[in-house]
């Protein structure tokens, strides 16, 4: 698992950032973000791990996974826990992981609630096909 290089001094590393943010809502969603970490990383090793748009409004930021490209950013809502797939719609889902978004002609998000269980196998095949999807965009 890569990660994000180049912090200032005073800058933390992203996988340091992510970590902040899990231990940010201090209750299951954190802990489900975490769960959902673990198995982006052993999903693809080559994956790398950053932190984007920080705004006011979430100064701490978002947790993104990319491999030539985007493969999935992570978000902590109220009552959830969201992976969102910015080429979803492009991406193979034997499983029917995606829940929400699904009106949208290019994302696919995966909302997780509180006593949800994980489908690992089924998580780890997304985020592969989602990077198999970033590489055949890339020119030859």
């Amino acid at each position: 698992m890569k990660t994000s290089t180049n912090p200032s001094t005073n800058e933390k590393s992203a996988s340091q950032q992510i970590d902040d943010i899990i231990k940010e809502p201090g209750d299951w969603r954190g802990k489900k973000l975490a769960q959902l970490r673990a198995i982006i990383k052993k999903a693809d090793p080559n994956l790398v791990e950053e932190v984007k748009w920080k705004k006011p409004s979430k100064p701490s930021g978002v947790p993104v996974w990319s491999h030539n490209g985007i493969v999935c950013v992570a978000d902590t809502l109220k009552n959830a826990v969201r992976l969102t797939f910015p080429k979803g719609a492009q991406v193979k889902d034997p499983k029917k992981l995606f829940n929400t978004r699904l009106d949208s002609k290019t994302v696919r998000a995966i909302d997780f609630f509180e006593d949800d269980i994980v489908d690992e196998a089924a998580l780890k095949a997304l985020i592969i096909n989602a990077v198999k999807l970033n590489k055949r965009k890339l020119p030859e």
